[in-house]
């Protein structure tokens, strides 16, 4: 019988994912469907009974429901559980576990970049959902630092005191951040400012960033922000959230299957989809 899997959210037409696993389950012969189904907000208990009754062997959640459906799962795994969202969710013999791979799959991402984050002085801009996942993934690799840069300070310091792991952090206002980015071999952008269609925008001036730092901004439409435009006139490298998408992806697929698939596949597959090359 095919195994079913899908994604869940509100909006979900946007969604690349099925693209991506579809074409995995065909690269490695697995008889599997990947399915997309727009989820109300009042209907998201509903949905996790259904897709459990039906028998889904596994799901991804996106927004608004990584956070909302942990009452819903059986079971949530530590990382997940600190998060406090879920992205992937493995039936395990009819139970729902839920796991959180989108930290995990930032730092796969930076890894191909930057081996390690141990010693490293950190920004994250943002203090989201996004945000608190890899804040508290880098948190466990020995950073020097990980300060939390955001509109709201108080929620900027909430999301440090909320860190499980040790870690040296401090919250600012994105004014005083953008003073002081000299200070940091990383800068992590996790919030929605740039993203298509409002393109021409940018949470914060780069223009005091430290020359040869790596950029982040974990935006893939479009691939190329103007806050990763701006990084590369101050003679910084840059990544876009290309890597991250398709690691995530990545790790719940291993969850799912127990094959870490061909991340060049996925990558090339997502790329052709957005039309545009690699950052």
């Amino acid at each position: 019988m095919k195994k079913l899997f899908a994604v869940i959210g509100d909006p979900i037409r946007h969604s690349m994912s099925p693209i991506m696993h579809n074409d995995l389950f065909s690269s490695y012969q697995i008889d599997a469907t990947y399915l997309p189904f727009q989820v109300k907000k009042e209907d998201l208990r509903d949905a996790v009974k259904g897709l459990k009754a039906i028998g889904a062997k596994g799901f991804n959640v996106t927004v608004p429901h990584k956070t909302a459906i942990i009452p819903f799962l059986d079971e949530v795994d530590d990382l997940a559980a600190s998060i406090g969202a879920v992205n992937t969710v493995v039936n395990e013999n009819g139970r729902l576990k839920g796991y959180n791979t989108d930290g995990p799959g930032f730092l796969k991402g930076l890894q191909i970049y930057i081996p390690s984050a141990a010693g490293k002085k950190i920004v994250i801009i943002g203090a989201g959902g996004a945000a608190r996942a890899i804040y508290f993934t880098l948190a466990k690799e020995s950073p020097f630092m990980i300060d939390i840069a955001n509109r709201t300070i108080e929620k900027a310091k909430a999301l440090i005191d909320d860190c499980p792991f040790p870690v040296s952090s401090a919250a600012y206002s994105l004014e005083d951040a953008e003073k002081n980015l000299g200070n940091y071999d990383l800068v992590i952008q996790t919030t929605l400012i740039g993203m298509a269609p409002e393109v021409e925008e940018q949470p914060l001036d780069l223009s005091h960033l430290k020359k040869q730092s790596h950029v982040c901004d974990i935006i893939y439409n479009p691939l190329e922000t103007k806050f990763l435009r701006s990084a590369v006139s101050s003679g910084a490298n840059v990544q876009n959230g290309i890597d991250m998408f398709v690691y995530q992806g990545a790790l719940a697929f291993e969850k799912w299957t127990g094959i870490f698939p061909d991340v060049e596949r996925m990558r090339e597959n997502v790329l052709k989809q957005l039309g545009g090359s690699r950052c």
